[in-house]
């Protein structure tokens, strides 16, 4: 069974497919920074200041006790936290977009080149005979 599982691991698409989920991490990284420190700072701006990390809808207030120490948490539904998301989202969706638009293209490209067409059952004949007559004369 561990020669089985060895021979699987091994195998060209389960590689890939690891290789593709740690740049798709990465790159996850790099959009969540593009959205919260790049996009939301102009768009917080445009929009009064606002930011959208911190927007959320208070269920029920914490309480506190005499001593000022937390007894039961907030009970927040951030949907500030779920706009960004949404934004990171429709980033990534667009970068695969165009990474699957220009994949295809390339491909159509290589479609489109001019196949050799096979020769016609007259060519084929016509050939043929040339061969003959060089093998008599030759």
């Amino acid at each position: 069974m561990l020669k089985e599982f060895k021979k699987f691991a091994m195998r060209g698409n389960v590689m890939d497919m690891a290789v593709g989920i740690i740049i798709g991490g990465a790159f996850g990284t790099i959009v969540k920074s593009l959205v919260n420190d790049v996009l939301m700072p102009p768009i917080g701006m445009a929009t009064g200041g606002m930011d959208f990390s911190q927007l959320g809808w208070t269920l029920q207030e914490a309480t506190v006790d005499a001593a000022g120490k937390v007894t039961s948490e907030a009970v927040v539904i951030k949907y500030g936290l779920f706009i960004n998301a949404v934004i990171a989202f429709l980033i990534v969706a667009f970068a695969v977009f165009l990474l699957v638009k220009g994949v295809n293209k390339m491909t159509a490209k290589e479609e489109e080149k001019p196949k050799p067409k096979a020769p016609s059952n007259e060519e084929k004949l016509l050939s043929e005979i040339r061969d003959l007559l060089k093998a008599q004369n030759g």
